[in-house]
């Protein structure tokens, strides 16, 4: 589910190796995002865990933020674990121009 989300990112980038590779990722539950600490602030809750995915792109790392936030209970099926996902780049100036290209459409 992560990795598709992140390989939604990377169809912005012309890839002419093979596609973006997995090089780590780093659980980082104790360090809330910005995003997550604003969204907190107007009354959302924090995420209940948050990952840091690096990938390689033609040989250029590139950081992903992944925030994991507790879903809505399916009365269909209580048990089942419920979740959703909140995917971006890092907030560097590519990860900043890929939201904004993103946000925008283009």
């Amino acid at each position: 589910m992560c990795w598709a989300r992140i390989l939604e990112w990377e169809q912005m980038h012309e890839n002419k190796c093979g596609g973006p590779r997995l090089l780590r990722f780093e659980g980082k539950i104790k360090n809330v995002t910005p995003k997550a600490r604003l969204r907190s602030f107007v009354g959302y809750q924090l995420p209940f865990d948050r990952h840091d995915w690096t990938v390689d792109r033609c040989g250029k790392p590139v950081r992903y933020v992944i925030d994991f936030y507790q879903g809505k209970t399916d009365p269909k099926n209580p048990n089942a674990p419920s979740f959703f996902l909140d995917v971006r780049p890092a907030l560097t100036v590519e990860g900043a121009w890929d939201r904004t290209r993103r946000f925008f459409g283009f």
